[in-house]
């Protein structure tokens, strides 16, 4: 008998061992006689079961991703009223389009057309951009509106100073320089500094918004004219002898001996370019990135005291004497185009930014508008004392000076103007004038000083930071100038129409081989006159020679024979092939052939 101990042990060793409860999200397993084969069967079917549901999980994600871009339905089961990118008005892609598509000429090889295509749609990709881009500017030109019966010309800049905001009253300002009068100004391309140049040898750098003078040196010299050069850290001067290049400290840089007797100076930011017309008739080129001459050209028509330049196309124009505009490249020697736009002389001469018009004045008193593209006037006006200098704001707006008095006109190429826009009496005469960019705001230089006048709706509202930042900081301004100066345009590339760089060259193989033989002065392609070589014993005698010449000559000859032939040969299978081709069509009977006699 077995004590009552061993027999609770023994049942122990014996029965079953209890499982956990069930959790809820536990299935419970079936019942049945072996649970570890039960076990297994459902581990291998869970196995697929997750698997069907991972690729319906990732199928239904992609068909939900699907329909949000064609505009079906959403996850809420909605549907999309306005399907697809946001439509761009046409005028707003035709404002940002430069060029046409370019012509795919047959037989091009298939890498260009790829290269062509590729460049095709980045470009629409851009212009697309820009014009969308162009939605979100939000800043708008102004304008001067004037009660009824009131001229807009009658408003002084002081009843304007008083009507605007502090910040746009500040703007209109007087500094009066009687003594070293007047004065030549510029303004930097990002429009937030002044330079001024005094007759009498005074050279100022303003901050002009702050009102912060950062440098002031008398030369001791007559100063004919100032420019301001890629940054606000340089500037140069046009003294009585030579150019000078200074920094925004008045520290003197560089003595250009070979610029002597400048008059006028005009800076092309694009290719860092500073052109030049001096008293002897000269037009020169300085590269201020490395500090040399790029050319000197003798333009042969006497003094030049009247000059601009294109910013479309950075092509410069002066005016002469004679009546004539010329237009000249650093590349020719002779001017691009002569244009005889006065009966006198051109006394002032100024192009607009898209670079379509330019606006002349001369000592006949007339005010002229011409069409640069087809080089014909479009208006002439008359004013009683003529226009000493005149100047185009980034919106189009002209401001011309007689004498003490100070014109500013809008739209004078599209609609005949009749009075000016608005009038402003200076104390002496004018001498200098310049828009500032991106403000409302003409700079008047004249033999009392300086004075800024306010002028609404001259100015672009709205700027590129990458291009011109008005509020850049010196680390931005720094960063800016590299890129610049790796980005710098070659004078090679200054010409009439700057989207000729654009275009595929289509010359044919011989006229480019004729190119290449008066360039190099002989033929590279063609066959060296045969030398028979000089042997020894006498095999070279003067039979063997001619010999040797003769069996040469008749290869040759055998060659040609044998291209001819087979060229024939090629030319008699074609032949006999469209023969073939044209009895089989006349040998099918046609419905026609009833009509036949």
């Amino acid at each position: 008998m077995a004590s009552p101990g061993e027999a609770t042990v023994k049942d122990s060793h014996v029965g079953k061992k209890k499982k956990p409860p069930a959790r809820y999200w536990q299935e419970e397993p079936k019942e049945g006689k072996d649970d570890n084969k039960v076990g297994k069967d459902e581990e291998q079917t869970e196995q697929p079961v997750q698997q069907e549901e991972q690729k319906t999980q990732k199928t239904t994600k992609r068909k939900q991703e699907g329909d949000e871009r064609d505009g079906k339905k959403f996850i809420s089961g909605k549907t999309d009223p306005f399907p697809g990118p946001a439509p761009i008005p046409e005028d707003r892609i035709k404002k940002f389009k430069r060029k046409d598509k370019t012509k795919k000429p047959r037989g091009t090889h298939y890498k260009l057309k790829d290269v062509i295509t590729r460049s095709e749609k980045a470009s629409e990709m851009a212009q697309k951009q820009a014009a969308r881009f162009d939605l979100l500017l939000p800043e708008d030109a102004g304008f001067l509106e004037g009660d009824e019966d009131e001229d807009t010309c009658t408003i002084s800049q002081e009843d304007i100073a008083d009507a605007v905001d502090i910040t746009s009253g500040s703007k209109y300002f007087n500094l009066k320089l009687s003594q070293f009068g007047p004065y030549r100004v510029d303004y930097s391309k990002t429009g937030r500094h002044l330079l001024l140049g005094g007759r009498r040898g005074h050279v100022a750098c303003i901050d002009w918004q702050s009102k912060q003078l950062m440098c002031e040196i008398n030369v001791m010299e007559s100063v004919n004219d100032v420019k301001w050069l890629h940054s606000e850290a340089m500037y140069a001067v046009a003294q009585k002898k030579w150019l000078y290049i200074y920094d925004s400290n008045g520290i003197e840089l560089h003595c250009i001996r070979k610029f002597n007797d400048v008059l006028r100076m005009q800076f092309l930011p694009y290719h860092f370019l500073l052109a030049t017309a001096s008293a002897t008739g000269f037009l020169q080129y300085l590269d201020v990135s490395v500090g040399k001459e790029v050319t000197a050209i003798c333009t042969k028509t006497g003094r030049l005291d009247v000059m601009c330049q294109n910013p479309h196309n950075a092509i410069i124009h002066l005016g002469h004497h004679n009546g004539t505009v010329t237009l000249w490249s650093p590349n020719q020697k002779e001017a691009l185009v002569k244009m005889l736009c006065h009966q006198g002389g051109v006394r002032s001469v100024t192009v607009d930014k898209t670079g379509t018009y330019m606006v002349t004045s001369g000592m006949d008193k007339k005010l002229k508008v011409y069409d640069i593209r087809a080089f014909k006037p479009l208006k002439s006006y008359f004013l009683p004392a003529g226009a000493s200098c005149l100047s185009l704001s980034q919106r189009g707006v002209l401001s011309a000076a007689t004498g003490d008095i100070v014109q500013v006109y809008r739209d004078v190429w599209s609609t005949p103007v009749t009075k000016p826009y608005m009038a402003h009496r200076v104390r002496g005469t004018v001498w200098g004038l310049h828009f500032c960019p991106f403000e409302d705001v003409l700079g008047v230089g004249h033999g009392d000083g300086f004075t800024s006048m306010l002028v609404p709706g001259a100015g672009e509202p709205n700027f590129d930071g990458l291009d011109a930042n008005p509020f850049r900081s010196a680390k931005q301004r720094q960063e800016w100038e590299v890129k610049a100066l790796l980005e710098k345009i070659q004078p090679e590339l200054i010409s009439l129409d700057p989207t000729e760089l654009g275009q595929v060259d289509r010359a044919s193989f011989a006229q480019r081989h004729q190119d290449r033989v008066q360039a190099l002065g002989f033929d590279p392609l063609a066959k060296e006159k045969f030398i028979p070589k000089y042997k020894t014993k006498g095999r070279s005698s003067a039979g063997g020679v001619e010999r040797r010449k003769k069996q040469v000559a008749y290869e040759d000859q055998r060659d040609v024979i044998r291209k001819t032939v087979e060229t024939k040969m090629k030319m008699e299978k074609e032949r006999n092939q469209r023969q073939q081709k044209a009895t089989v069509f006349s040998s099918q009977s046609s419905a026609l052939d009833r009509f036949k006699k």
